[in-house]
């Protein structure tokens, strides 16, 4: 079964913006999903595996210019 996380992204503001975060949280291993929500400013994950998922995909999100 597939864990849930929801992480507070600030600094995007265009769709380009979130195909960055998607990308970027989608390129760490465990992750199955990501749904950014431009709006709200959050990224959305489905997830197998350790909480360490969460913080790996901060991190990625973080190098990739964003704040969490």
């Amino acid at each position: 079964m597939s864990d849930k996380a929801v992480i507070k992204v600030e600094g995007m503001s265009c769709k380009h913006c979130a195909a960055t975060v998607t990308k970027a949280a989608e390129g760490v291993a465990g992750v199955k999903k990501a749904k950014v929500d431009l709006k709200a400013g959050t990224a959305t994950l489905t997830y197998d595996g350790a909480d360490e998922v969460v913080s790996a995909v901060k991190a990625a999100i973080a190098e990739a210019g964003y704040e969490v």
